[in-house]
């Protein structure tokens, strides 16, 4: 886990890791949010409606964001302020995922910083971005 400090941050600071999706991922985001949209639970049912396999859930692919932030950047004093995400291309299970995230803004004031976040897949393709805001708390 990064210790960033709030005088540690500079724009352009840039943080990434890599996450695979796996199918228990899916069965317990499932279980943890009730969404049993069969999109995401049904193989059949997604191959009918032209996708290849079962769609993973967008919200599931967007916790790496809180992972980024609570782990990455900045890490151990970060407080999440609010995320804006926009999903772009859908992901399937066994995807490989790079997240990044990259520094845009430092409010001094506030203790505040904005980070430029997207997630890509395996081949390159980002399947979402996200706006995030974070407040560091005292060391």
């Amino acid at each position: 886990m990064n210790e960033f400090v709030f005088s540690d941050i500079h724009i352009g600071l840039e943080q990434s890791f890599e996450a695979t999706v796996s199918a228990d991922k899916l069965d317990k985001f499932l279980e943890i949010s009730g969404d049993n949209n069969p999109l995401h639970i049904n193989s059949e049912y997604a191959r009918h409606k032209n996708f290849p396999d079962r769609v993973v859930y967008g919200l599931l692919t967007s916790t790496f964001y809180s992972t980024l932030v609570g782990v990455y950047l900045p890490g151990k004093y970060a407080i999440l302020h609010s995320i804006d995400i926009k999903f772009l291309k859908p992901v399937f299970i066994n995807d490989q995922l790079k997240i990044v995230g990259i520094v845009s803004y430092i409010n001094e004031a506030y203790k505040q910083i904005e980070v430029k976040a997207y997630i890509s897949n395996q081949a390159g393709v980002k399947v979402s971005k996200a706006n995030i805001k974070i407040g560091l708390i005292d060391e």
